[in-house]
């Protein structure tokens, strides 16, 4: 029986055009356990033979000559019970060596759903002789395992529990700061059939020099309307009485007293008035080995209306980013742009960023800047977040850590599919959120309806 004939090896079909990086990639799939029951150019491929195959893993070796034939089967491949997997024609052709060994680990990795990608030699060794002490015990191995997770989806579930008659819970407890129309509501108010008490006078000043210049006698203040709010005051009226400085200055009429469309201070700009796009918030996803299956399943579960931009930092071999920008359109209910230096942020829209591209603030809006410019000191506090996906960068970790020290809102992405969660391990186990990529939409969407 030959390996591929092995009923454990997952069927897998094959669409790439003839050339190198079709044999290439026919050869990791022979080496990772994948049984070829279709090999194919997607260009001449029938729509109808792809869905008839028996395969449960589709690789696709992406290039610009098959993208409109990918379009066209664009209806097959989504099929449920399809898996795919997507590689660089261009980079398949030339991968040899060490390169060839690793990208076969990770291929093994995709097609049984295992995140074991090192070589062989490298699992741990187990002594061969008993060690004095006592034995470990099965609680001892759970000591410093990230638990918020759980408890994060315990609370997920609180509502799905089944109760009985015995347990009432208790009655929430009221408000301990009531709002600035409850206190109008709770103010008091004259009658309107009855006259307002007049205030209390302050007392009578000294007598005066007869040959003094005396400042003419100011008009009388209008009455009291009830239910006005004419007789509120910041301080007491016998607290204070206010020189006069001279006789010009008493002669000035006394100002109309305040009503209900006096209430301001100061005049109240409006919000977003003499800016250009302004960005209340954002949303980073760091990603990288793995990377575009976890930013696939998280921007499908993003709706129509998210407020926010979502900004998608992964580093990409070969840096074919256009590539990218078409295959998230696909799944992604927002707009899918390419960043380009000096366009601004728009919220709503998701923004794929190439290699050492920055933010700056210019106008009052987030632009996007060339090499140099930071990323995420520029993102505005306290209505942004950062994912990190599986193959994010572990070296991140610290700034995206001192950045929910700020107010931030940090995520990693964890369970099935993290091919590489060494940096979104260290989140976690820092006390930051973790979910799958859908779990962790659900949770943005949460908070920006919030």
């Amino acid at each position: 029986m030959l390996a591929n004939d092995r009923p454990t090896d997952k069927p897998v079909a094959l669409l790439a055009r003839p050339g190198a990086a079709r044999e290439r990639l026919k050869e990791a799939l022979q080496a990772a356990g994948g049984r070829l029951v279709l090999e194919d150019d997607p260009n001449t491929l029938d729509a109808a033979a792809l869905q008839a195959s028996s395969a449960s893993v589709v690789l696709v070796a992406l290039e610009p000559a098959v993208e409109d034939a990918l379009e066209r089967l664009e209806t097959v491949l989504q099929a449920p019970h399809l898996s795919l997997v997507f590689d660089e024609a261009e980079l398949a052709g030339r991968r040899e060596g060490w390169e060839a060994q690793r990208w076969v680990r990770h291929l093994a990795a995709k097609l049984h759903g295992h995140d074991n990608v090192l070589p062989p030699g490298q699992e741990q060794d187990v002594a061969p002789l008993p060690e004095p002490g006592m034995p470990e015990r099965p609680a001892e191995r759970h000591a410093d395992a990230p638990l918020q997770f759980h408890l994060d989806e315990a609370v997920e579930h609180a509502d799905e529990v089944p109760a009985d008659a015995l347990y009432v819970p208790p009655a929430e407890p009221e408000a301990g700061v009531l709002s600035f129309e409850e206190l109008m509501a709770m103010a008091p108010r004259a009658p309107l059939d009855e006259t307002p008490a007049a205030p209390a006078l302050p007392p009578p000043l000294p007598a005066i020099d007869a040959q003094a210049s005396v400042p003419p006698a100011a008009s009388p203040l209008p009455a009291v309307e009830p239910g006005s709010f004419a007789n509120w005051s910041l301080v007491d009226d016998d607290a204070y009485v206010a020189p006069v400085a001279d006789a010009a200055a008493a002669a000035e009429p006394t100002p109309a007293l305040l009503s209900d469309s006096m209430l301001e201070l100061e005049p109240v700009v409006e919000a977003g008035v003499g800016t250009e796009n302004p960005v209340q918030g954002a949303v980073l996803l760091l990603a990288g080995i793995g990377g575009p299956d976890a930013v696939r399943r998280l921007l499908g579960g993003l709706p129509q209306d998210f407020p926010y931009p979502v900004l998608v930092q992964m580093r990409l071999d070969g840096g074919r980013y256009a590539n990218l920008v078409k295959q998230m359109a696909r799944v992604s209910a927002l707009p899918v742009l390419l960043a380009d230096a000096g366009h601004a942020a728009e919220a709503g829209t998701v923004h794929i960023l190439p290699d050492d591209m920055g933010l700056e603030a210019a106008d009052g809006a987030l632009r996007f800047a060339g090499e140099g410019a930071a990323l995420l000191p520029l993102l505005p506090l306290p209505h942004s977040a950062v994912v990190m996906l599986s193959g994010a960068d572990p070296a991140l970790v610290p700034a995206v850590l001192d950045f929910a020290t700020q107010g931030g809102w940090v995520a990693g992405q964890h369970g099935e599919g993290c091919y590489d969660p060494v940096a979104a391990s260290q989140l976690i186990t820092a006390g930051m959120a973790a979910g799958t990529p859908e779990q962790l939409a659900s949770e943005l969407v949460q908070r920006s309806a919030a």
